[in-house]
């Protein structure tokens, strides 16, 4: 029974997932998780990918990495573009952003990202991609899709998952240990 839960943020690039995943961790206190940096930082890749700007994960490393970490006690936000290679023990909510395709290639193009890049990642986002991968991997009812086009819908989403986690937190009291928990 883990003490916190672990919430996966996830989305194609430029939707905000960094911006919701520091701000949730500032609310909660939860441990916020770069993926990618942790992909940098570990080596948890084969190289690097010329045409697209990005590391070549390998998956087998970065899932030992974030065990080291001991993500499945609880307490992090993942962030990251994928969800399918976590395992579902692991997590307690997979929040997917998305973005209008304006939008979208707005925020890519200031990124500078390649030609090959931007036109990937506005078609997974444009074909639902990733949140199809998220509907795949887990239970329907830990899955929420939640729209990121403006500040005001990044803010209200951030109010949204932290409600969320407070009620989970009401629904798991930990017992013993901590002398939190109890009530019920």
């Amino acid at each position: 029974m883990r003490a916190n839960p672990n919430i996966i943020i996830t989305g194609t690039p430029g939707v905000g997932k960094t911006t919701h995943a520091e701000a949730l961790a500032e609310r909660t206190g939860l441990k916020h998780v770069s993926v990618n940096q942790v992909v940098k930082d570990k080596g948890c890749h084969e190289g690097w990918d010329d045409e697209f700007l990005s590391w070549i994960v390998d998956e087998d490393k970065l899932l030992d990495a974030l065990e080291e970490e001991n993500i499945k006690a609880g307490g992090f936000i993942i962030d990251w573009h994928g969800c399918e290679i976590f395992p579902e023990s692991w997590i307690d909510l997979v929040v997917v952003l998305r973005v209008d395709s304006s939008t979208l290639y707005d925020r890519l193009t200031a990124r500078k990202y390649p030609e090959a890049k931007l036109q990937e990642n506005l078609d997974s986002e444009i074909m639902e991609v990733l949140l199809q991968e998220a509907r795949d991997s887990y239970e329907e009812r830990i899955v929420v899709e939640l729209e990121s086009n403006t500040t005001e819908e990044m803010e209200s989403n951030v109010d949204r998952i932290e409600a969320w986690f407070k009620q989970w937190k009401e629904d798991h009291p930990v017992v013993g240990g901590d002398g939190e928990g109890g009530g019920h």
